[in-house]
């Protein structure tokens, strides 16, 4: 098991340069992710199991997920 500070450090990097707060309760995420000169949130999501997240590798897929979601999300809502 990756210790819950490794984990929130993983999910944190992985979302530079945008800036990104995660912090974990009882076993479950939150994950904030904002635009550093804006402070727009790109992404808000919580309630996220920490149970799958076992591994760098499980964290990183978990990361890239979200991020071809948001990449996805700016394509669908942009002009």
């Amino acid at each position: 098991m990756v210790p819950v500070s490794v984990l929130c450090n993983i999910v944190e990097s992985g979302f530079e340069p945008l800036s990104c707060e995660c912090t974990e309760s009882l076993g479950v995420l939150r994950i904030e992710v904002c635009d550093p000169v804006t402070g727009r949130v790109e992404l808000l999501i919580s309630g996220v199991s920490t149970a799958e997240l076992t591994s760098v590798r499980a964290i990183s897929d978990f990361v890239g997920k979200l991020r071809t979601g948001m990449k996805a999300g700016r394509r669908t809502f942009s002009g």
